[in-house]
């Protein structure tokens, strides 16, 4: 249930209400509606009648949650929107009127690869460096990235080029190791509903970006943020990456109607993937203006150096020259959403320049 307090309710007030609720075994967070504050209550709702909150002095009324997903809806800070920061310094944002742009390879295959991608992508724009360590596949053939070196030359390269690091995790024994080295930790389309994977990440204290799951419904999306805001991390990025579909011309659908209604259901930003949505690099730069027009906090995107040699997702992966391009054309998309490319000071790019 939602408790709405007077609006000249006092903190003490406030306070009582809360310190009742937790004795009797609840949990609450507290919100704000305007000049009200609403006290969220999560718990077994038997262990307290509604009817004797009401009565509790400065409350005001006693609502049930609208929506399953509690701290990821915008029931108690209807105004609010999260923005998540990249990195110890706060190198790069995203939820706020900055368009966040991650770019980088699939995967990372050496670290003089990754470094020539980091600092190209440096240049184009882009605020945050992407590159899997551990990948899944669905052949157990398929190259399964380089683990624990991988990690190490993502730090490095982050220390070089001032990039935020983005990388995703599959296991939940992972987490504190790909915690150490990545500012992101992402979870993949795969794991999307891997809830001991989800509620680890939310013990950590690290963004976690979450991919839609390819066949996952935007409900499910918000409940699988769910965990992760649960376990006390407040920093989740959903992410729209293509759904899947009975329409093979492309590798997965992109639900363009997703974005605008995550805006309005959560307070969590949104970012779009349509590397994957198209499986084509020419689909990418389209894909990409679509997604910012519809109201996109941002994207994730492959890129590598030289595509052609690429050891997984070469296809839909952009060369540098094609990324340069997509960040230029994203100029004027980004200017009619009321967006700024944000280019963060690196000394990545004042080397390279």
């Amino acid at each position: 249930m939602v408790i709405a307090m007077q609006a000249h309710a006092t903190a003490e007030q406030v306070d009582a209400v809360r310190e009742q609720l937790e004795q009797a075994g609840m949990r609450t967070v507290a919100g704000r509606d305007g000049v009200r504050v609403l006290i969220g209550c999560f718990g077994e709702v038997d262990a307290i009648a509604p009817v004797a909150v009401a009565t509790l002095p400065g409350v005001e009324s006693v609502v049930p949650w609208r929506t399953p997903y509690r701290l990821a809806g915008r029931q108690l800070s209807p105004a609010a929107r999260t923005v998540v920061r990249l990195g110890d310094g706060a190198q790069a944002s995203v939820g706020d009127a900055s368009l966040l742009v991650i770019a980088g390879p699939c995967s990372v295959e050496g670290r003089e690869m990754l470094l020539e991608a980091a600092r190209g992508v440096g240049r184009a724009g882009a605020g945050a460096l992407r590159g899997g360590a551990f990948k899944p596949r669905t052949s157990p053939y398929a190259f399964q990235g380089l683990g624990l070196d991988a990690l190490r030359w993502l730090a490095e390269v982050r220390r070089e080029t001032g990039l935020p690091v983005v990388t995703e995790v599959l296991d939940p024994r992972q987490v504190d190791l790909v915690a150490e080295h990545a500012d992101v930790l992402q979870v993949g389309a795969r794991n999307m509903q891997n809830f001991p994977l989800l509620a680890e990440v939310g013990r950590v204290r690290r963004p976690v970006l979450l991919k839609r799951g390819l066949s996952a419904t935007v409900t499910e999306l918000l409940l699988a943020a769910e965990y992760v805001l649960a376990r006390g991390n407040r920093d989740v990025i959903l992410c729209e990456r293509g759904i899947r579909t009975f329409e093979p011309a492309t590798r997965n659908t992109l639900d363009i109607a997703a974005i605008p209604v995550l805006r309005a259901e959560t307070h969590l930003p949104v970012i779009v993937d349509p590397s994957h949505a198209g499986g084509r690099a020419d689909l990418v730069a389209p894909l990409a203006y679509a997604a910012i027009a519809a109201g996109a906090d941002g994207l994730i995107v492959e890129v590598h150096p030289h595509p052609e040699a690429a050891r997984s997702d070469g296809d839909q992966s952009l060369s540098l020259a094609g990324f340069t391009e997509l960040m230029r054309g994203l100029t004027p998309f980004a200017a009619a959403a009321g967006r700024t490319l944000v280019q963060p000071h690196t000394p990545g790019r004042e080397a390279a320049a």
